[in-house]
């Protein structure tokens, strides 16, 4: 068990920032990292839609021997992680949600954050409502930002239209005076540098993907359940084969990936 994969899953390319930093902190890991690109993005999709996608690839990924399950996509992690605790009991699943609000509240003085997200995360007011279990000092501010996770996996990255589109979202009135802000989506990491720019780099901008392998990596530790292998294997599954996703694999992992397609569907 113990050098069993870590099961990983997102709707696309975004988890990669979150395998990304696992690898780097848990070199010895092997992976099996799902992108439901079938379905891509969760962010529009119903609750029942999130849940249902998300508990068929975790019980997929538990069929494959992962030791751990890493919900690696927001949207799914606020909508679909207590849904799959309910049915897989037996090995340790994670979220990316939980690591960063723990982080966040740990000194609660008064400040104002300000959170982007798909539309599933926004509207499911999980941020503010567990900012607030630890913490009624900090005033939470939610704005939805739909377009970010379809252009990220376009490819529109450091053009034009993303600085455009990220100004548009970022200079709402709901986001003024925030003296932080939460990236509630794990693409968001790869656009991470414009968000600093836009904010001339006068702004703590959270990233989750560092967060939450760090809490990962302890809770691993405790249970005794870090690989000991030296020859980790990475292994990507797609439902719906892209040349963007390899694309962004390769980049994230920096060596030829070995890619299938699996319609668990079917």
């Amino acid at each position: 068990m113990q050098n069993s994969p870590i099961g990983i899953f997102d709707s696309g390319i975004g988890g990669l920032t979150i395998a990304y930093s696992l690898k780097k902190i848990l070199p010895n890991e092997s992976f099996i990292y799902f992108g439901d690109t079938k379905h891509l993005p969760y962010g529009e999709k119903s609750e029942k839609a999130i849940k249902h996608y998300s508990l068929k690839i975790a019980l997929f990924l538990k069929s494959k021997n992962c030791k751990a399950i890493v919900i690696a996509c927001n949207s799914a992690s606020a909508v679909a992680f207590d849904h799959i605790k309910k049915n897989i009991t037996d090995i340790p699943i994670y979220n990316v949600i939980d690591p960063v609000i723990e982080k966040i509240t740990e000194e609660c003085t008064s400040k104002e954050i300000g959170v982007i997200g798909t539309k599933a995360t926004i509207e499911s007011s999980i941020y503010k409502e567990k900012i607030h279990q630890y913490c009624n000092k900090i005033s939470v501010k939610s704005h939805p930002t739909p377009l970010l996770a379809p252009m990220i996996e376009e490819g529109f990255i450091n053009q034009e239209i993303s600085k455009s589109i990220i100004t548009k979202y970022l200079t709402h009135y709901k986001l003024k005076n925030i003296n932080s802000l939460i990236l509630g989506c794990t693409h968001y990491p790869l656009i991470k540098n414009e968000i600093i720019k836009f904010y001339n780099n006068k702004l703590e901008v959270i990233d989750s993907s560092e967060i939450v392998s760090q809490s990962i990596s302890k809770d691993l530790g405790k249970s005794k359940l870090i690989a000991k292998t030296e020859k980790p294997i990475y292994h990507f599954i797609v439902s719906n084969y892209t040349k963007s996703f390899e694309k962004s694999a390769y980049f994230f992992f920096k060596e030829s990936i070995k890619l299938e397609e699996v319609d668990i569907w079917v």
